[in-house]
């Protein structure tokens, strides 16, 4: 390392010590090909003014790259392709953020963007943001509409312990996280995630929470962040607790969990059911391959029979 690289990153690591978190609250955002698009990123420092704030993407399957960095409060970073302004970064001193914004934005730009600065003894990262084209317009009617499913009584009473399930559906884009928690409180519980699904035009996804004796008394809920959600706030989905179910229980609700129960397997069965005929569907078109293959060497066997 020369002289002036080493002067230069000790610069930027002291400019950096007072910086201890970095915040990218939205998981995506979605614009059109040509538009302007901003990501934000929270900072939580004791030196704002001296911060120096880089900004990295990630495409699918590329290494991490850096695109700009900025430490003034009062001029903006710049970066140009083709003699325009790309990217911009700045500082906003009122709201502690650094905002980037990518201009003239061309499908290749679609990536998770980061936000990083140094943090001794090391740099450290936002989350991430994944800027998603599209060439429509979607709005807070594509955010996830949910569907909770509460464990049978029969499975509390026998096991002692339950799960509750939630579906989200019809959401755009495909970017979403999903976490679970106890009602009042803000600690994260260990969840299961399933697989987002394309569904049509949308997507699909479940979650689902396995409580035990211990936490069966609470109520919990599950917690979904998604770019159109209402107002860009996180959806609450509350859960009853399973004791008060289970003490409450009556025909009326009883009737009601069989019905979510069938809900629930008749939509794990429609799945299981599209990749079986996929499955059939590419057998039978590998037989069709084989059986043709050997009717065409057949005929060209009886062929040379017929010329000798």
């Amino acid at each position: 390392m020369s002289l002036l690289e080493t002067f230069t990153f000790l610069t930027f690591w002291a400019l950096g010590c007072g910086l201890s978190k970095l915040e990218q609250s939205r998981i995506s955002i979605s614009s059109e090909v040509k538009k302007s698009a901003d990501i934000y990123c929270k900072i939580t420092s004791t030196d704002f003014v001296n911060d120096v704030i880089h900004w990295y993407r990630q495409k699918p399957n590329e290494a991490l790259e850096h695109l700009i960095y900025v430490s003034s409060i009062k001029i903006r970073a710049l970066t140009h392709k083709h003699g325009n302004k790309k990217f911009e970064a700045r500082k906003n001193s009122q709201i502690l953020t650094s905002i980037l914004t990518i201009n003239f934005i061309e499908k290749e730009d679609m990536a998770i963007y980061y936000c990083a600065g140094w943090f001794f003894p090391q740099k450290i990262f936002g989350d991430g943001t994944k800027l998603v084209i599209t060439d429509r317009n979607f709005g807070p009617e594509f955010s996830p509409k949910p569907t909770i499913f509460l464990p049978s009584t029969a499975e509390i009473n026998h096991e002692n312990a339950g799960t509750y399930i939630c579906l989200l559906e019809n959401f755009f884009p495909d970017v979403i996280k999903v976490h679970w928690k106890e009602k009042d409180s803000n600690t994260i519980l260990e969840s299961q995630q399933g697989t987002t699904m394309k569904t049509n035009d949308t997507y699909m996804k479940f979650s689902w929470l396995t409580l035990t004796a211990n936490s069966m008394n609470k109520e919990h809920k599950c917690v979904v962040r998604h770019e159109n959600n209402v107002n860009g706030v996180d959806q609450e989905i509350l859960f009853p607790s399973m004791k008060r179910e289970v003490d409450g229980n009556n025909p009326t609700e009883k009737a009601c969990l069989k019905d979510q129960s069938g809900a629930l397997q008749l939509q794990l069965t429609n799945t299981s059911a599209y990749y079986t005929y996929l499955l059939l569907l590419l057998k039978s078109a590998l037989y069709f391959a084989i059986v043709t293959f050997c009717l065409f060497k057949r005929t060209a066997v009886c062929g040379e029979g017929e010329s000798q």
